[in-house]
């Protein structure tokens, strides 16, 4: 398997505004996890690895970001007739 050709970053002048390193990788770092979980999806998926092929602390990790994104992908409706979290009506993209 050929391994796909990344170009190398200019070091010289990655982020010359950043003083602090990992201020330059924060914003990042949440797009990251989201490929990150993405290819642990698809490797599960394609029965390269399994779910409980992970370390006990990611396990957890990974199910917690799921629940939290399943519960922001479908809010409660706490009253009867409040429909301010009905998207079923919106015409916009989520």
């Amino acid at each position: 398997m050929t391994k796909p050709h990344i170009p190398p970053q200019d070091s010289s002048h990655p982020h010359p505004e950043v003083t602090d390193p990992a201020q330059a990788l924060s914003p990042t770092d949440t797009g990251l996890a989201r490929v990150l979980e993405d290819l642990i999806d698809v490797l599960i998926s394609k029965g390269l690895i399994q779910f409980t092929d992970l370390p006990e602390s990611a396990q957890r990790k990974l199910l917690e970001r799921r629940s939290t994104r399943a519960i922001l992908a479908h809010p409660l409706t706490l009253l009867p007739g409040d429909h301010s979290h009905d998207h079923d009506h919106d015409h916009g993209v989520l």
